[in-house]
């Protein structure tokens, strides 16, 4: 009796093992290849899936995207110019028997191919197309890995140059050159400037040669703003000075104008305070009337 409860025992033990064994789970995002006898049976997809123990292997892929970084690569530019490039990889399995079948480690193997590939693609472009056509590199390094991967049952979706190291050497000349660049521009802006600023003056210079008054005024105006700072010393320019000048012939003019009126007519000389006849002393203390 007890033999055959120990019996009983191991049997269900044994049971227990083999629908462990059997009982296989497939989660939503991956797919399984089910081998029997070493040969291919077919696929299973998401859920519970049972196997005969020892006979069928059911190998579980994901088929979830997956992120590779790029170990960095030191590459000799076409213009000769070292530099340290990594860059970062997406790729999934689009087909599960031959990711299995086709290849042995598939994560292994497109690391190695990118590797490769970025040295190659990078290599075939100058400096200034890898730092400014970073979008062209990374399509021709996708095509390439994607027409590889194939026949993995590999789609590589995206490919990323992360980044780009130089030497110390070409950093300062970069440095100069783009220093020099900006010192360009801002010596084309102030001659821009200048020129617009030079042409501006000649249409005032010639609206004040139309109309003299103008430039009196304009004069008259820099005289009230000197007035402002209280300055101790003020600057008169030439055409104010000239202006001046010919303030003063104009008022000279108008005085002999007068003094000439004067002469003609009596009442000037009446409104001077003179009188009628003039008294002019003779020699010998008498008075003389003219």
């Amino acid at each position: 009796m007890a033999a055959l409860i120990v019996v009983l025992v191991v049997l269900a033990v044994l049971v227990l093992i083999g629908l462990a064994m059997a009982i296989r789970i497939v989660r939503q995002f991956e797919n399984g290849v089910l081998f029997r006898f070493g040969r291919l049976v077919g696929t299973r997809g998401p859920g519970l899936r049972f196997i005969i123990p020892f006979v069928d292997v059911l190998h579980r892929i994901s088929l979830r995207i997956v992120t590779m970084p790029i170990q960095s690569q030191g590459i000799i530019t076409q213009d000769n110019v070292s530099v340290d490039v990594s860059a970062v990889a997406y790729f999934r399995v689009v087909d599960a028997v031959k990711s299995v079948i086709a290849i042995e480690n598939v994560n292994s193997a497109i690391d190695q191919i990118a590797q490769t590939t970025l040295r190659k693609v990078v290599g075939q472009h100058t400096l200034d197309e890898t730092l400014s056509e970073t979008d062209r590199i990374n399509l021709d390094i996708r095509q390439i890995l994607d027409g590889t991967t194939t026949e993995w049952g590999v789609e590589v979706t995206l490919v990323e140059l992360k980044d780009i190291q130089l030497p110390e050497t070409m950093k300062r000349a970069m440095a100069r050159q783009a220093e020099a660049e900006r010192e360009k521009r801002s010596k084309i802006i102030n001659a821009e400037g200048e020129s617009l600023a030079a042409a501006a003056l000649g249409d005032a210079s010639d609206t004040m040669m139309a109309h003299p008054l103008a430039l009196q005024l304009r004069n008259l105006q820099s005289l009230v703003e000197i007035g402002v700072d209280k300055n101790t010393t003020v600057v008169f320019p030439a055409p104010l000075m000239s202006t001046i000048g010919e303030l003063g012939s104009f008022l000279a003019r108008e005085a002999t104008a007068a003094a000439t009126s004067a002469q003609s007519s009596p009442a000037p000389v009446a409104a001077l305070g003179l009188t009628e006849s003039a008294r002019v002393p003779e020699p010998n203390g008498a008075p003389e009337t003219r």
